[in-house]
């Protein structure tokens, strides 16, 4: 398929710039597959569309605030680290810009020397292999000195870093947020629960490969970046019993959409285990778990896009960014949502 036929206009101002103050009070698009319609609702109406046994799967990764603001050590030179995935306890795989600072064996300190890093290599997509020097534990420097990496068409400054959490993230790992969740609060969770649908938790790291374009004419030629995953069998087993009584699985977001296609069978049951997943899904892809999906409005010619467009059809989706733009819809991370069913 040619990348082209995933291309929208977007008018900027419909850029969602900051989150909305409560999260279950943005807009849901509501996209039948069956009848081909349209609602419009809000998003706490979202339990009149969930069913008893239903099983609801959310992605419980943390962001990490991976975004670190340096100088090189000899020379003062300014420096940008966003940290991609840890490889072993202190070394990680990083982006750096400018990266014609970053050459193997350059220092650079961040935070007033609290914490330094020396490069060790290259990496195949023009990051850099890392090894960091610190006192203390990681993870606490890292929340006192690191920013949100927030996506760069988002302008305004993030106030408050937990909105750019889900309520339920608990897994620190990702270097983006699994948006499609952010809509969730506490209180329409419970009642989600006490409606009789099953919530279960899964993990994917999110990488900032989420946010790259197709670069590529033929979009069956796009690599796929590799991002960590994990299923509890707790997960799995609750998944499976949905799935044997004939009821519903709706994955909360694109993350949670590839882990369930990634560890499924033939048959659409899921087995517990972690690793790594470039599961690539674009139209043509038979899904084998997914029955429905809860996802933000997502960047022209992006692999998220191809996903949604795969589970519902092309023209379908692309009506329906139509219409959110008509509407006026806010548009990305902290923008509106769609429920598809």
């Amino acid at each position: 398929m040619d990348v082209k036929d995933f291309y929208y206009e977007l008018p900027e101002e419909l850029i969602a710039q900051e989150p909305l103050e409560k999260r279950d009070t943005s807009r849901l698009m509501v996209v039948k597959r069956d009848t081909r319609i349209f609602e419009h609702r809000i998003f706490e109406n979202i339990t009149e569309y969930l069913e008893e046994g239903d099983c609801l799967v959310l992605n419980d990764t943390r962001v990490m605030p991976a975004r670190l603001l340096g100088v090189k050590e000899d020379t003062g030179g300014k420096i940008e680290f966003v940290l991609l995935k840890r490889i072993k306890e202190n070394t990680w795989e990083v982006l750096v810009k400018p990266g014609r600072r970053a050459r193997i064996g350059s220092v650079f300190v961040f935070g007033d020397g609290r914490l330094r890093a020396k490069v060790l290599d290259f990496t195949d997509a023009g990051g850099r292999i890392v090894e960091f020097y610190y006192d203390g534990i990681f993870e606490q420097v890292l929340d006192e000195l690191g920013q949100m990496p927030v996506p760069p068409y988002i302008k305004k400054e993030l106030k408050d870093k937990e909105r750019y959490q889900t309520v339920y993230a608990r897994n620190p790992g990702s270097a983006a947020a699994p948006t499609a969740g952010l809509h969730f609060t506490e209180e329409l969770l419970r009642k989600i629960e006490q409606n009789g649908v099953k919530i279960c938790y899964i993990t994917l790291h999110v990488g900032l490969g989420t946010f790259r374009p197709v670069k590529v004419r033929n979009i069956e030629e796009h690599k796929m970046h590799h991002e960590y995953f994990e299923v509890g069998s707790h997960a799995a087993e609750t998944i499976n019993r949905a799935k044997e009584s004939g009821k519903r699985v709706i994955a909360v977001g694109t993350t949670s959409t590839r882990t369930l296609e990634t560890v499924a069978d033939q048959n659409g049951f899921v087995k517990s285990g972690s690793g790594w997943t470039d599961l690539f899904i674009y139209p043509g892809y038979r899904f084998k778990v997914v029955d429905g999906m809860v996802t933000n409005f997502h960047l022209p010619e992006s692999t998220l896009l191809m996903l949604v467009s795969a589970f519902a059809g092309r023209d379908l989706i692309m009506a329906a960014y139509r219409e959110a733009i008509d509407k006026r819809y806010r548009f990305y991370s902290f923008g509106d949502a769609m429920l598809i069913i």
